[in-house]
């Protein structure tokens, strides 16, 4: 029986794998066979080529246009031949003949001609839907492990390029649809602002600026009134600054109220943001609240704080201080007196490690040009409730590290669904809660009517205490919920102090903590939905008088254009962000009880 007629004879015929003892993992169902049917010649293209690669012989097109597809191994002498051709009155394509069998020994190397640009694609969007910011490197590794293929970076690189368009659209596709994707945003989550602007004769990209109606509401009702501005620079082809405005949550989870993305971080952008996030909050309230807004030192930043939020306290993130300290003086025991001094309660205790300091070191320049009002817990006038480093940092980060080569409609989307989620599963969680303050409020007031048993209570009047230990003596007001250590005031919750105080008259300690942080409030920051916005193909259609036009853009609209700024050529210079410096370091730990480094409250061994 020759082999034309073997084939007829059999319903599925399969390639046979050319005879080489490469050890590579075959895809499978990698089958052809007479009268097998492919919606079109691209289809029928793309899975020859498969074929091919899985296979390891390379093919050589004899024929391809509209009407048939004709292909031979590549191998002179080989028998391996194919003819597709187009099906009359239907746009399919099937096996017309097939002579199946190789008699090369097929690729006996790592290349391969079929591997092309469009076949590493097409070999990576699946792995690039999940995960958009796998590298070249570990694309072309995959290809080499899965397929027995070596690529070049460059092919990888340009695969993934066209792979990430054809998934998530071009990066000037998502400039043109983002005007139509803010207006989905105020449609589908009513009361939310996103705003959009465009510059110049092109209508480049400027400035886009989102903020839900759920953050607004969970801010204003639920949140303490604390807000952290931080930014984050993008490093996609187009470049530009994400800019955020967060709260924190009375669990002292970052709780983001609005962000932004502009062309360039520049004075004007940061006047514009927070010009935005002033108009958001007069809008939604009739009382503005005092806010404490921490930040870096950044005088764009700090003008503008002053220009829309005068009344507002304006402190720096200890980060960014501490940093700059340990530079100018490069002395480990003046770093621990100066945390000492941060953490100081009282103005005596503050300016007692200042003269530990300058017994070091002359100080008094850098503190010319760092005033302690700004940083100092002993003279900052606002509430930090606790916070003195930036917690959005490394949100920022991780925003701009996962979404630098997406759209900037994926890149928002990304956000959203980021926002969305939090907003689930803490709503969830919360509902599990039966206490009367959330987890870390309910262990730090566990901690305090611990340590208040060590106190003698002297009652001076209904309101009034004495508290006495072998320290000091602290004077209470649970009325005004004040201490003269000034712990209660400052982090919002009742100190050791102010424990003894209330046990002694038979107050319940929790009662009397900030209301930002019970559980009442949690589930009221959580409490408004942050809804999808749906896919672009179900945006308003546009218009047909247009040949810019499509979904989601009206006729005759001005489009959008990518910003002016581009990046430049070459491999970046790689920041890596190191979380653990977001963090105090360990050799920094202070106890509130005997105020010296090296171990908490909770461990001290001094007797009170």
């Amino acid at each position: 029986m020759d082999l034309q007629s073997s084939l007829l004879s059999m319903d599925n015929q399969t390639l046979t794998p050319p005879h080489h003892t490469q050890n590579y993992s075959v895809i499978p169902n990698q089958s052809l066979a007479i009268g097998q049917e492919f919606p079109d010649v691209e289809a029928c293209r793309r899975a020859l080529k498969d074929m091919a690669i899985a296979l390891h012989f390379e093919l050589r097109i004899v024929k391809s246009d509209r009407s048939r597809f004709i292909a031979k191994c590549s191998q002179d002498g080989c028998p391996w031949r194919v003819h597709v051709a187009k099906c009359p009155g239907v746009p399919t394509f099937s096996v017309r003949t097939l002579q199946g069998e190789h008699t090369c020994e097929g690729v006996r190397n790592l290349h391969h001609q079929q591997a092309t640009v469009g076949w590493v694609a097409r070999s990576v969007e699946a792995r690039l839907r999940h995960n958009p910011q796998i590298k070249p490197k570990e694309i072309l590794q995959d290809i080499r492990d899965q397929h027995g293929v070596a690529v070049s970076y460059m092919q990888a690189w340009r695969g993934k390029e066209r792979s990430m368009a054809a998934v998530h659209g071009t990066l000037e596709e998502g400039y043109r649809y983002l005007p139509a994707y803010c207006e989905q945003v105020k449609k589908t989550n009513p009361g939310s602002i996103a705003i959009v602007s465009g510059t110049g004769s092109e209508n480049s990209f400027h400035r886009l600026f989102i903020s839900y109606r759920a953050s607004i509401y969970g801010f204003l009702h639920a949140c303490r009134p604390l807000l952290e501005l931080d930014k984050a620079q993008l490093k996609g082809k187009y470049l530009g600054t994400m800019m955020c405005a967060s709260a924190v949550d009375a669990d002292h989870s970052m709780y983001p109220l609005a962000f932004a993305v502009v062309d360039t971080e520049s004075d004007e952008n940061w006047m514009w943001f927070l010009s935005e996030l002033r108009k958001l909050l007069g809008v939604n309230t009739d009382k503005m609240p005092v806010l404490t807004i921490l930040s870096e030192r950044h005088k764009a930043i700090v003008e503008a704080v002053e220009t829309h939020f005068p009344t507002a306290y304006h402190g720096f993130c200890l980060r960014y201080v501490s940093e700059n300290f340990r530079e100018e003086f490069k002395n480990p025991k003046l770093v621990n007196l100066f945390w000492n001094a941060v953490y100081a309660l009282t103005a005596s205790e503050f300016d007692s490690k200042v003269t530990e300091m300058m017994a070091v070191q002359d100080v008094m320049p850098w503190f010319r040009q760092f005033p302690p009002g700004l940083w100092a817990v002993a003279y900052f006038e606002g509430v930090r409730y606790g916070h003195f480093s930036l917690g959005i940092t490394e949100i920022l980060y991780n925003w701009a590290l996962e979404c630098h080569e997406l759209p900037v409609v994926q890149m928002m989307e990304h956000i959203r669904h980021q926002l969305a989620s939090w907003f689930i599963e803490r709503q969830n969680m919360a509902m599990s809660w039966g206490s009367i303050l959330v987890p870390s409020a309910e262990k730090l007031i566990s901690e305090a009517i611990s340590d208040s048993r060590c106190y003698q209570v002297l009652r001076a009047n209904k309101v009034e205490f004495e508290i006495v230990s072998s320290e000091r003596t602290n004077i209470v007001d649970i009325q005004t919920r004040f201490c003269s250590c000034r712990r209660w005031q400052i982090y919002g919750l009742p100190c050791a102090h102010a424990a003894a105080a209330l046990l002694s008259c038979g107050e319940d300690v929790r009662l009397y903590a900030h209301d930002c942080f019970s559980v009442r409030k949690y589930r009221e920051a959580y409490s408004q939905p942050i809804f999808p916005v749906p896919d672009r193909s179900c945006w308003t259609e546009a218009g047909t008088g247009s040949e810019s036009s499509g979904p989601g853009l009206g006729k005759g609209e001005l489009v959008l254009r990518p910003p002016k700024t581009r990046r430049p050529p070459g491999r970046p210079k790689m920041k890596v962000l190191k979380i653990e410096s977001l963090k105090r370091p360990k050799r920094i730990v202070q106890c509130g009880r005997c105020h010296l480094l090296g171990h908490s409250q909770k461990k001290c061994t001094l007797r009170v």
